[in-house]
């Protein structure tokens, strides 16, 4: 974990803009020209994972600088309506990349931050957009609860449907990982939780007294999905003390839960919904994930939204 000062030094010396919500001591950092990436800040450290290689570099076809802090991305990854298989492989489509976003409105704890892009799926269907990040903080002593209503607004003239088209925005919030950290959330036997790669990515959930706990301590790289009659994840980082607690918003009527899963281009997208995921990697980090919906079909100036509340404390 870096002090909030070194981070804001960092991006001064790259010479990418951000924008700070709250102050040093306890706030969040949005990273303007690096996918609107917000970096939370608690007494002063940032406690969101921090690629510096990401901040002084740019990311090309061949390699992708995985920034960390917390993004707003487009589902699905994959599968035969994703957005991130353009080439072939996967990639991080450059209309997500290139997106620099502007202010729209700010004060002490409140931000709005907007970036107007493009997506291609694998169908080859391009779609105009409006991302928008609206930014909330709740500081107290010795935790901050950052609100963000995720929402990505449809901007072209004609009607689309979820089945040439998919779309809902996904919000990932990455950290530093290792030894002794996990995901709780509350399960029983009957909670859906199924594996999102095909192979080799399984991992073991453990039900106990109403919980369930996944390990993300760096020794598996795997991503599991949540159904949505999970209310709320947490991960837990014993080492730095850490509490982290995501809940997202319930769909409006009339949307549905979509398959995000990181998918070959050629496969086509599950009737399973997500409404969280849990990612971990061997390079010890890991990701909390909340999803929104889509309607089956997508007027123009439609706003797709979820409204997240990630509450940080030191345990």
């Amino acid at each position: 974990m870096k002090k909030s000062e070194d981070v804001l030094k960092a991006f001064e010396k790259s010479g990418k803009r951000t924008h700070l919500t709250g102050d040093l001591k306890n706030g969040v950092i949005a990273a303007l020209d690096m996918e609107g990436r917000l970096f939370t800040i608690l007494d002063g450290v940032v406690l969101n994972r921090i690629n510096e290689e990401a901040i002084m570099g740019q990311s090309t076809r061949e390699r992708y600088l995985n920034p960390g802090g917390d993004t707003l991305w487009p589902a699905p990854e994959g599968t035969t309506l994703g957005y991130q298989y353009a080439t072939g492989s996967w990639r991080v489509s450059p209309s997500v990349t290139s997106a620099r976003y502007l202010v729209e409105s700010s004060d002490k704890n409140n931000a709005v931050i907007v970036a107007e892009t493009e997506l291609i799926n694998n169908q080859g269907l391009g779609i105009p957009l409006l991302f928008k990040r609206e930014i909330n903080i709740e500081p107290v002593s010795g935790a901050i609860t950052v609100n963000v209503v995720e929402s990505i607004t449809y901007m072209g003239r004609k009607p689309v449907s979820n089945t040439e088209c998919l779309l809902a925005p996904w919000t990932l919030c990455q950290f530093d990982s290792g030894a002794g950290c996990e995901v709780v959330f509350p399960g029983t036997v009957q909670t859906k939780v199924w594996d999102l790669y095909e192979q080799g990515g399984s991992t073991d959930v453990f039900r106990e007294e109403g919980m369930c706990r996944v390990q993300t301590d760096g020794s598996k790289k795997y991503q599991i999905a949540l159904g949505p009659d999970v209310p709320w994840i947490e991960y837990h980082d014993p080492q730095n003390g850490l509490t982290v607690r995501r809940t997202a918003s319930s769909l409006p009527e009339g949307q549905s839960y979509i398959d995000i899963r990181d998918a070959a281009p050629d496969v086509a997208p599950d009737k399973k919904g997500v409404r969280y995921s849990i990612y971990s990697d061997t390079e010890n980090f890991m990701e909390i994930e909340a999803v929104g919906g889509c309607p089956e079909i997508i007027l123009p100036g439609a706003e797709l939204k979820v409204s997240v509340s990630t509450k940080f404390s030191r345990t």
